[in-house]
């Protein structure tokens, strides 16, 4: 506790004093309440305003401290915080931030975090996925960091400028990253906010303010407590029993908002952990039962009351965490009831069911608890009614549960009832929440077992499923923060999907439910699709938004976690609001029950109105009605007289003229006036719109009317797509121009931008007018979710990056194991060479991306690194053709109507986005695979650029392993010592683990950050619902499509309009409709046409066979409820209107308008049916159709129709199936067909044009003709044409259909059908064409006829097109005739067309260039000094060739092949320029093959280079195909030593199968075995030799062709019958097939059959041969190995016995390696020398000799590669007594002969080791030799000794191999020379000099030598003290006051001292080290 805490318990009154303070007030003491809350003050402050704002700037204060102490160290701050731009933060919030601090570890991005650990391998040891990251501290840098934190420095000093652009900004600044932050500021501010800080005041919770909270609505007290910290304050003091009481009846009614469920939530969990909770409130109830007032016990059953239903509260939302507070609260509770009960004191029967009721969930609670179910508060608890969750719907889950995906279980259903009444109201319900329910649940049901069914099939990636897509591969990339919570973007194979054309596929679109699952659906993941993008998805990624349950799961998932991803057809988040609304609404609540649950016929005027009300017609009065001007007087007086109408009286209602109505349009007004429940039929033109907008305007014009209240209601108008709610809004437009708001999707009208929600909300006055508590409650959830964003986003960054390149390893060294750390470093041994200058990332070098993937990597196959990332390119063939007409794409349209305006993805900041991920990306990655622009070029070994495509192969290799999942496990890991050794594969399958733990630490950082971001979204969603519904309030009309109604459902509830006017209302599925009414609802109008298109509903069989495609409009008509249907149809000429009527329509008048349409221009008829029998064909992705003849003919028409001068704009092409659609886009290019509208039927409802061309699509032998026998459709493809409809279909497969039957007879009745339609010129109108297919209009190319045009042009010459009806004055004709025009004073004519422009003579001239003299082909305008010559170059280059550029350019370099000689002697072609950069430069690799023969007799696979010149040969990599034990053919490449079989085990017995490696040892089976037969039975074990004999009785059983088996018996039955297959089994093989009683047996494992006799000879034969090699049986026939045979089974088992045996051997015995392995250990620390001179080497060997245990082969390698780096360690070690020079040389040679030892490999071929010992020979003498020169590098040679030397130094320099010739030769020559050349260089054997040093007896540092290297010494001190002359060449030896000579040195070689006796290092110690 506090200091204030504890002021608060000395003085419970401190509260009110506190408060008073804070309001600056004088307390009312009169107020029995607040008497009771606080005791009178003595005195008042005078100041008391002034300490509170005093106050208030120390908190100020010191939040700015704690902000600098959160921030971190100052050099890690980067700019100072500025303040806080909220309510000034609180003591207690500062305690729970650095609480959270603690425990959640807060993660500062580090990008190198052991820079502050140092190098220490013990640390970096312990890779404890859960410590924390350290941050660095400063510059400081452990000594052995080097170079690479240097490196590290640099890299980092961006990254601290990120953090301090991101982090350092403080809250003034908008965020960035999330653009639904950004225009929420504060405009103004008012009284009641800082004038300085632009802050909501925040005001301190007291009893007056509590009680002020009373009287307020539940949403505005539970915004005002939730947000901020005064209720938690106030819950941490001291009450008294007054405010107590006061609390829990205000928490109490804010908990009965039903808008603000996450704000709720989060009150309590304020409550929930409350010192009011856990002790104020006990303790109150305590004292009740002591209370010895009468008057007050009286009252405590109200408080109990409130108090009960608060426990409920809190029990029902936090069922884990709050059940022990709540057992408490019921421990003190009980008996307080009891003692008032006996007091006297009346407690309701309802306070004790409460009780009740509470202590049965608190006790259900804790069994759950007991039994470990109950562990967090990840679901909510739901109050369990009498009926179980099946039984009842309002407890059922919305999303599928597992039984209900796995078991093939149908679910209770009803049908919708639509001939009668329902029930009652809760089966009404019921059934459209199951029926609705199961339409999106069925699909996802049925195929996720189907597609377990399949899971094992092999084509299980082709194959498709009716109900779902699947997506394999799905991986979780990063999270993403949006407006709604935190989203995550997922990416899967598409490799599957490359078929699919994304931008209109109907996949993943938006609000669309996917399931995810990693363990074949036995965990389900839900989520909905976010966000989609054509473009992402062709890279396969996708943004989902999953669900409460499955974001709970997600923090247990692995990054590097595979999943399977289905998703379902249904737009689920409409069915989410919806049924989420039906479980919700009470039976009671349901409006208009008796005509919709009842279907009661007698419809009732609205409440609202009454006989008295009069009703304002004037608005719809036609006052154009009169002719004459005269009449004018009349016509005004008679409006007024008949404006006011009595709108329930008929008599008084004006002539359906004056309305400008027509009948049934004035029927239709009257109804929907005076009726509460109105149903308006209007088929198609008939003005549906027209007459609903005069509703609109009439009641809008009498609102007073309607609206009686001081609360105003809007109008509600729905309607089914966001392009028909334009038209009605932009209609109401027309006479309301202020009230309107406009909800739902995308709205394409300009008109209505302003009106719409997201507009308004964000207006410049809009966040000023809102009330203060929504004002306060948004900047604290937006600054909460601003804080959590910043850490979200810069994780999810570094997670992106991870999938965009290959990490560098700096940043993964925490995750690396000491020992791997190491290796990796030192894999490379170039440092001493610096070849490698730059920054060099080891982990691209080592995953073969880098310097010497073109190369040679250390450690790894040259071979295998070329081919291991070769892949197949794949060319992306881009259409040539011409760009096509743009259609609105049919996954765009439904997108369209799904996504509100909050849904869109806000992309502002894309662009910023990209720029920080790149930058970061650029920081982290060693190879950014995504990286634009000019990079780098990488150098291959010669110094040449690496070529285009060689990267583009890196690249692309990096992408297919980033992609994989696979990776190494950590006990593989483990067993690694080497990873230099390791193949490709393996690297990528490590590289991999690495990147996984840093995945995993990074997501495991942010955990809380995202579940806390969450939490604040849901709050922020809730809070913008509040501010809605604010707006809407103030409305008079309110427009949503059904989308946005169902997902405003709880807005409209709190909205409650009266009336509600649904257009398009036939369209809308029942439940919907329910959804969107409220109990306040008094009238609605429902206006549609339910014999044009119906609901569209999932499963087909629930839209049929349970009536849930009909809609609430149709039902109603169907039971009989009265409605008005319009008659006068105002749009289609009589012809087309004659096909609806009455075919489909009684009666259908046409209005008079419609009869004077002129005629289509160019066709002999208005109305034609183009009949043919061409087939249909199928489209691969979906179940669509497409007919090529009838798009082609249709567009031909539509080009034609063009041609007759019509505008594009009035033509519209009409299909009936989406593939037909994209068939017609393919054939519209935009220049021919540019504003024609192509649409498919479903998706033009609503829609009209003056002509339509119909292409019906289906044709085929079956007669199918799919939904083109539902009438709706055919309703609204045939009713969209004005003037012309043209259409095209196979009407011998339609006419089978009654209704087009009927319409067939029609169209013959007035010839409007047939095979070919009659074309008609305009300028000819006697010449007819008929056409019947695309190809016939060629006749008519110009859209006239076939005659000539024969018009004048201007120029004078005649037109040459055919005729044609457009363009008369041939304006726009270009004539194509050549231009007889001259161009210059050549008399050069113009050689283009007539109509082109003539420009300059192009024609080609002789001119002499200047420049060179050369006579050149000129274009005649052309300067000869601009003109650039063609003529071969003349120059000769450097080189001394030609220049093969021409004259008038620049020379190139030289490419023409030569022959070059490298220093191997081959001759090799190559590239002029080549040779020449190699004289300056290293060598040419050469490519010449290797002929050497190695020992195994093979030719050597490798090459001149990559042999090193024959010195290291490569590999035998012949195949050794020797025939192993276990039968199978050794794989290996050629070898002395077969090692063990890496194949799969084939042994296997009846009851299992060995499934180890081949050479492995076999586990016996230690089942019975069953060799059982009526004679004999087996009792041994499976594995041991059988002690029965075969049976040799005949089998009894028969075959199925019924004839009786030729086997014997207990064996199993051959497949031949002796009389079916007489042939094939007597075929003679050993002799006895044919005999008549013969028997057979037939072997298991190839099927052959043998003669039992004499294959039990061959068996046992070979059996008793005591030569025979140890193998398994094998068949005489096909010789595969006899592994299964009960008869035969002693046989086999011994043999595999004996086949163990050996296995044992080649394996070793484990005792015995395990006795080679301690002595291969001792024997490398005998060999300390390895340790001291290659330590990494050293490692690994240590390392590998510690792991898994290893073979007998894996011990040999180890120990051969002791021996040979110990003598190489030897022979570096000599490297210290030779000069720079001799050292460069000799550690060159070392390092070959290292890369080669180190190289992986299983075993040392003989030719590896015979290679090695003739090299390390080779260095052996080198290094002798080297040593002896430097020591005689001062002396005089005499020439015979000089010669001998350069002979041998250059054999042993030779890059040729080291023969035995060489090697005698060198011997010969090194024993001569080691007499003339000692070691010590003194001419004296080592022993004298041994001797000598020790008979002078003077420690180290007195030998000298002169210039000349003659050697003296100087005693007593060492130092010289006189100059002398050597005695043996008189140069100056000594010197002067201790100081040597200048050209004098230590003589090393005496004694080994490094410095002389007398000096500084010698005395300071340093000198005697080695002693």
């Amino acid at each position: 506790m506090s200091s204030q805490s504890k002021m608060f318990q000395m003085d419970p009154d401190y509260w009110q004093r506190d408060h008073d303070r804070w309001r600056g007030r004088e307390t009312e003491l009169d107020n029995p309440n607040r008497r009771a809350a606080t005791a009178e003050r003595s005195g008042q402050n005078p100041r008391r305003g002034d300490a509170s704002l005093e106050r208030l700037e120390l908190r100020g204060r010191r939040h700015t401290a704690n902000q600098r102490d959160a921030a971190g160290p100052a050099d890690q701050r980067g700019a100072p915080q500025p303040r806080r731009a909220l309510s000034t933060p609180r003591q207690a919030e500062l305690l729970a931030t650095r609480e959270v601090e603690g425990r959640n570890q807060e993660w500062n991005f580090n990008l190198n975090p052991r820079h502050a650990e140092g190098r220490q391998n013990a640390a970096r040891a312990n890779r404890n996925p859960a410590g924390r990251v350290p941050v660095v501290q400063g510059n400081r840098q452990a000594p052995q960091q080097g170079r690479r934190d240097q490196h590290n420095e640099r890299r980092n000093e961006p990254w601290r400028r990120n953090d301090f652009r991101e982090g350092g900004r403080g809250r003034h600044v908008e965020m960035q990253g999330n653009p639904h932050f950004q225009r929420r500021r504060p405009q103004e501010v008012t009284k009641e906010e800082h004038a300085k800080d632009k802050e909501p005041f925040v005001r301190k919770l007291g009893y007056k303010t509590m009680e002020g909270l009373l009287d307020k609505e539940p949403s505005e007290i539970v915004i005002t407590l939730a947000y901020g910290s005064s209720l938690k304050d106030l819950l941490s003091q001291q009450l008294n029993s007054s405010f107590i009481q006061l609390i829990c009846k205000v928490l109490c009614k804010a908990c009965r908002s039903k808008t603000d469920r996450q704000s709720i939530q989060h009150l309590l969990g304020i409550v929930k952990d409350s010192v009011f909770l856990k002790v104020l409130l006990p303790r109150y109830v305590v004292q009740m039962s002591t209370d010895p007032v009468p008057l007050r016990r009286q009252q405590y059953p109200e408080y109990i009351e409130s108090i009960l239903f608060l426990l409920q509260e809190l029990v029902s939302i936090f069922p884990a965490s709050s059940v022990q507070e709540m057992s408490m609260m019921i421990l003190v509770l009980d008996p307080t009831m009891n003692t008032l009960r006996a007091a006297g004191v009346s407690i309701g029967e309802h306070i004790e069911n409460s009780l009740e009721k509470v202590k049965n969930i608190i006790h259900h609670l804790q069994e759950r608890k007991r039994d470990g179910t109950l562990r967090t508060d990840t679901h909510m608890l739901i109050d369990n009614q009498e009926s179980g969750p099946e039984d009842n719907y309002r407890t059922m889950t919305i999303y599928p549960t597992y039984n209900e995906v796995h078991l093939e279980e149908r679910p209770f259903l009803r049908p919708n009832i639509i001939t009668e009444k329902y029930a009652n109201t809760e089966v009404y319900l019921d059934t459209h929440f199951r029926l609705l329910r199961e339409d999106f649940v069925r699909p996802l049901r049925e195929g996720i077992l189907e597609l377990l069914r399949n899971y094992d099939d092999k084509g299980l990636r082709r194959k498709k499923f009716d109900d779902i897509r699947v997506y394999f591969n799905t991986r979780i990339l990063v999270p993403l923060c949006t407006s709604t919570g935190v989203g995550y973007k997922v990416q899967f194979d598409t490799r599957p999907l490359k078929f699919v054309r994304w931008q209109n596929s109907k996949r993943l679109l938006y609000g669309s439910l996917v399931c995810i699952s990693k363990d074949n659906f036995e965990t389900l993941l839900f989520a909905t699709v976010s966000n989609r993008d054509p473009v992402e998805l062709k890279e396969g990624i996708v943004h989902l938004s999953f669900n409460v349950r499955s974001r709970h799961l997600l923090a247990e998932l692995e990054p590097s976690d595979c999943f399977l991803m289905v998703e379902t057809t249904a737009y689920f988040e409409a069915y989410r609001h919806v049924l989420e609304g039906l479980q919700e609404i009470q039976g009671e609540d349901v409006p208009f029950q008796k005509y919709i649950v009842d279907c009661n016929t007698e419809i009732q005027i609205p409440r609202y109105l009454t006989f008295n009300d009069s009703y304002d017609l004037e608005a719809l009065m036609n006052r154009k009605s009169q002719d004459s001007e005269e009449d004018t007087g009349q016509t005004v007086e008679s409006l007024q007289r008949n404006s006011k109408v009595n709108v329930l009286d008929p008599a008084s209602w004006p002539s359906k003229e004056e309305l400008n109505l027509d009948e049934s349009q004035m029927q239709a007004l009257q109804m929907a006036l005076t009726k509460e429940l109105a149903i308006i039929q209007g088929p198609p033109g008939t003005g549906k719109t027209y007459v609903g907008l005069k509703i609109v305007q009439t009641l809008l014009k009498n609102e007073s009317v309607w609206q009686r209240r001081l609360r105003k209601f809007p109008i509600l108008v729905v309607c089914y797509t966001n392009h028909a709610l334009d038209q009605f809004l932009e209609g109401i437009y027309g006479f309301l121009h202020t009230g309107l708001v406009r909800v739902g999707g995308r709205s394409n009208s300009e008109l209505l931008k302003r009106f719409t929600l997201k507009e308004l909300r964000n207006s410049r006055d809009f966040r000023r007018k809102l009330p203060q508590h929504l004002r306060g409650a948004y900047f604290e959830v937006t600054n909460q979710m601003r804080e959590s964003e910043q850490k979200i986003r810069t994780a999810a960054q570094h997670l992106e990056c991870t999938t965009q390149g290959v990490l560098h390893e700096q940043y993964l060294e925490k995750y690396i194991s000491a020992m791997h750390w190491n290796s990796l470093q030192n894999g490379l041994m170039f440092n001493d060479l610096g070849l490698l200058g730059g920054r060099l990332s080891l982990i691209l070098e080592w995953l073969g991306l880098g310097f010497m993937s073109v190369t040679i990597i250390p450690g790894a196959d040259p071979q295998n690194m070329e081919n291991a990332g070769e892949m197949q390119e794949e060319v992306e063939y881009e259409d040539v053709e011409d760009e096509l007409i743009q259609i609105s794409e049919e996954a765009e349209l439904i997108q369209r109507e799904r996504m509100i305006d909050d849904d869109e993805p806000k992309m502002r900041t894309k662009k910023k986005q990209d720029a920080d991920l790149n930058e970061l990306a650029n920081t982290l990655l060693a190879m950014n695979l995504n990286k634009q622009g000019p990079q780098r070029a990488q150098q291959d070994e010669g110094g040449w650029q690496v070529q285009r495509n060689e990267k583009r192969k890196m690249k692309q290799k990096a992408q297919a392993e980033l992609r994989k999942s696979g990776s190494m496990t950590a006990a593989e890991e483990r067993g690694i010592f080497n990873i230099w050794m390791l193949s490709l594969k393996d690297r990528w399958r490590l590289y991999r683990l690495w990147l996984s733990m840093y995945q995993t630490d990074v997501r495991r950082r942010i955990i809380q950050h995202e579940q806390l971001y969450q939490a604040a979204a849901d709050r922020l969603a809730e809070l913008r619902l509040q501010e809605d519904l604010w707006v809407l309030k103030e409305a008079k009309v309110v427009g949503m499509t059904t989308t946005g109604a169902a997902k405003y459902r709880k807005v409209l509830q709190e909205l409650q309009p009266r009336i509600v006017v649904v257009e398009e209302a036939a369209e809308v599925l029942e439940a919907h409709l329910i959804t969107t009414l409220s109990s306040a609802c008094q009238h609605l109008i429902l206006i549609g046409d339910h014999q044009q298109l119906r609901p569209s509903a999932t499963v087909y069989d629930l839209a049929r066979n349970f009536y849930l495609e009909v809609s609430l409009f149709e039902r109603l008509v169907k039971v009989n409820v009265p409605y008005v249907r319009l008659d006068y149809q105002h749009r289609m000429r009589p012809e087309i209107a004659a096909l609806l009527s009455p075919h489909i329509y009684e009666q259908l008048e046409n209005h008079p308008s419609v009869l004077n349409y002129e005629n289509i221009k160019g066709i002999s008829s208005n109305l034609f049916f183009i009949e043919h029998d061409y087939p249909e064909e199928e489209i691969q992705d979906g179940k669509s159709h497409q007919n090529l003849h009838e798009a082609a003919f249709v567009v031909a028409l539509c080009y034609y129709l063009i041609c007759q001068d019509y505008l594009p704009s009035q033509i519209t092409i009409l299909t009936t199936y989406t593939g037909q659609l994209f068939t017609l886009h393919k054939m519209m290019p935009s220049k021919k067909f540019a504003g024609v509208k192509v649409h498919v039927v479903d998706k033009y409802q609503g829609e009209e044009n003056d002509i339509i061309l119909l292409s019906l699509v289906r044709s085929n032998k079956k007669g199918n003709v799919g939904f083109l026998q539902i009438a709706n459709r055919v309703c609204v493809a045939l009713s969209r044409a004005k003037k012309g409809l043209y259409c095209i279909g196979n009407m011998s497969i339609l006419a089978n259909v009654p209704l087009w039957s009927k319409i067939m007879h029609t169209l013959r009745e007035k010839a409007n059908i047939g095979h070919s339609l009659l074309l008609t010129c305009q300028n000819h109108p006697k010449t007819m064409t008929l056409v019947s297919k695309a190809e016939d209009f060629s006749k008519v190319p110009e859209g006239g006829c076939s005659l000539p045009c024969e018009y004048r042009l201007d120029c004078g010459h005649v037109c040459t097109r055919a005729c044609h009806p457009y363009d008369m004055e041939h304006k726009k004709f270009n004539c194509l005739k050549p231009c007889q025009k001259v161009l210059c004073n050549d008399g050069h004519g113009c050689a283009k067309s007539c109509f082109e422009r003539c420009g300059k003579c192009q024609v080609k001239v002789d001119k002499v260039i200047p420049q060179c003299g050369h006579l050149q082909k000129v274009p005649c305008f052309k300067n000869p000094e601009d003109f650039v010559c063609k003529e071969p170059c003349s120059k000769i280059l450097h080189c001394g060739h030609k220049c093969a550029a021409a004259c008038g350019e620049e020379c190139a370099t030289c490419a023409i092949k030569v022959s070059i000689t490298l220093k191997c002697d081959h001759v090799q072609e190559v590239e002029c320029y080549i040779k020449e950069a190699a004289k300056i430069s290293q060598c040419v690799p050469c490519k010449e093959k290797c002929t050497m023969h190695l020992e195994c007799g093979h030719s050597c696979p490798g090459s001149c280079h990559r042999c090193y010149e024959g010195r290291f040969h490569e590999s035998c990599k012949q195949p050794c195909r020797r025939l192993l034990i276990c039968s199978h053919e050794c794989l290996e490449p050629c070898t002395n030593q077969c090692p063990p079989c890496q194949r799969r085990c084939e042994n296997l017995c009846k009851h299992s199968k060995c499934g180890r490696k081949c050479g492995e040892l076999c586990t016996p089976c230690v089942e019975p075995c069953e060799w059982i037969c009526r004679h004999y039975r087996c009792n041994k074990l499976c594995s041991e030799p059988c002690d029965r004999p075969p049976c040799n009785e005949p089998c009894r059983k028969l075959l199925k062709c019924q004839h009786p088996c030729v086997g014997l018996c207990g064996e199993p039955c051959p497949k031949l019958c002796r009389v079916c297959h007489t042939a094939e089994l007597t075929e003679i093989f050993f002799g006895n097939e044919d005999e008549p009683d013969a028997r057979f047996v037939q072997l298991e494992d190839c099927c052959h059959i043998f003669e039992v006799t004499s294959f039990d000879q061959y068996m046992n034969q070979e059996a008793e041969d005591n030569n025979t090699v140890i193998k398994l049986k094998d068949c005489p026939k096909c010789r595969m190995p006899i592994r299964k045979n009960l008869r035969y089974g002693t046989i086999i088992k011994n043999s595999l016995c004996e086949i163990e045996k050996v296995k044992k051997i080649v394996q070793g015995d484990a005792e015995k390696n395990n006795q080679l392995r301690k002595q291969l250990e001792s024997e490398l620390k005998k060999h300390s020398i390895i340790a001291e001179q290659f330590p990494v080497q050293d490692k690994n060997l240590s390392s590998a000799l510690q792991s898994c245990p290893l073979s007998l082969q894996g011990l040999t390698v180890i120990e051969n590669k002791i021996a040979f780096l110990s003598r190489l360690a030897e022979l570096k070690r000599q490297k210290m007594r030779l000069n720079i020079l001799l050292k460069a040389k000799l550690n060159i040679k070392l390092l070959e002969c290292l890369i080669w030892i180190d190289k992986p490999r299983g075993r040392f071929t003989g030719q590896e080791l015979i290679d090695l010992q003739s090299e390390i020979q080779r260095l052996t003498f080198l290094s002798d030799l080297y040593v002896r020169c430097n020591m005689a590098s001062g002396r005089k040679l005499d020439s015979s000794t000089e010669h001998d030397i350069a002979c041998v130094q250059g054999i042993l320099e030779c890059t040729k191999k080291f023969t035995e010739d060489n090697e005698r030769f060198v011997k010969e020559k090194m024993k001569t020379l080691k007499l003339a050349l000692p070691e010590t260089g003194l001419a004296i054997s080592e022993a004298e000099k041994v001797l000598i040093v020790k008979a002078m007896g003077l420690r180290q540092g007195h030998w000298f030598k002169c210039p000349n290297g003659h050697v003296y010494v100087i005693t007593e001190c060492g130092g010289a003290m006189q100059r002398a002359k050597c005695p043996d060449c008189n140069a100056a030896i000594g010197g002067m006051n201790h100081a040597l000579e200048n050209s004098n040195q230590v003589a090393s070689e005496m004694d080994g001292a490094q410095y002389s006796a007398w000096s500084d290092v010698a005395n300071n110690m340093l000198n005697f080290e080695e002693l």
